[in-house]
């Protein structure tokens, strides 16, 4: 880190703990967004631990496309009858059938960006002040810019020119009416200590992380689920069977594969420590245009 020595797992930790305190400390309605993926997952473990005896003191909140992976949705409604913590869902497709958002069509057509309509209305529906949730700072470059307590608009926008200095450990929960704060205790991660933690905690995650054989077609150099109808594929597009896993969940049509034999947590850690290519290297949705991200924050996007 050119001079910079790396922070430790267990610093690593305590801030993201104390981070989700503050949240519990400085607001009357947050909730955790939960997506079924390891970030979210993480962020549960250290809310459980922020608490502990007491149960996590506010909501899960899935915003469902309705193309999420079968394996995602199976282990998070597990998850949350074995934690007995509220989860609530709000979907993409209702926000379709009341005309808010048009659906995508086409080759790349997919409900990732129709996401930010239906996240914001629910903010507005139960009044949440503090959305915490597992995004990183070194997943993207619109990501590196933002602050762990993140002021949103009335209208839910990000402005990344008019963002709060936070010194040292302090972190300032003042907000005006209308405004709400995004919270990201895991920001100082990688996608490395998300992973090394979870192997540390043995924390239970989707199947879909690891090494399966799976119904697959290749495009534009990357590997897409065929087992499903979701994701549009052409006649020419041919199906083979891969022993693939994935990096990132997110919705089906916008999420690619990875071929891989990691079907144990210490062979994916193994695997991340010595990959050169990006997570998010297998996220459609980023590669939309150079400022993509960071277009769909200035919206409204988590």
């Amino acid at each position: 880190m050119n001079g910079v020595e790396r922070p430790s797992a267990n610093a690593l930790e305590h801030e993201a703990i104390y981070i989700i305190r503050e949240v519990a400390a400085q607001f009357e309605k947050p909730v955790l967004l939960f997506s079924g993926g390891k970030d979210s997952i993480t962020l549960v473990r250290l809310a459980q631990k922020a608490f502990w005896p007491a149960k996590i003191p506010f909501p899960l909140m899935h915003i469902d496309t309705g193309h999420n992976f079968p394996e995602t949705i199976e282990f998070r409604d597990k998850l949350v009858e074995e934690l007995g913590v509220e989860l609530i869902v709000r979907n993409v497709q209702d926000s379709i059938d009341e005309g808010k958002v048009v659906e995508e069509t086409g080759k790349y057509a997919s409900r990732n960006m129709l996401q930010t309509t239906t996240l914001l209305d629910a903010i507005e529906e139960f009044k949440f002040d503090a959305c915490i949730g597992g995004a990183r700072r070194d997943e993207e470059k619109a990501r590196a810019k933002e602050r762990i307590f993140s002021v949103r608009d009335d209208f839910g926008q990000w402005d990344e020119k008019n963002q709060r200095p936070e010194l040292f450990d302090m972190l300032n929960g003042e907000i005006e009416i209308g405004q709400n704060v995004r919270v990201f205790p895991i920001s100082n991660w990688t996608e490395l200590d998300v992973w090394s933690y979870i192997q540390k905690e043995s924390i239970e995650i989707p199947s879909i992380y690891f090494a399966h054989k799976r119904n697959t077609f290749l495009r534009d150099g990357l590997i897409w689920s065929a087992e499903d109808d979701v994701v549009f594929r052409a006649d020419d597009e041919q199906v083979e069977e891969r022993m693939v896993r994935f990096r990132t969940v997110g919705d089906m049509s916008c999420t690619a594969a990875v071929e891989s034999h990691a079907d144990t947590i210490d062979k994916v850690v193994s695997e991340i420590r010595d990959s050169r290519i990006s997570e998010r290297g297998a996220r459609i949705d980023d590669k939309r245009s150079e400022a993509a991200m960071e277009k769909r924050k200035q919206q409204g996007y988590f």
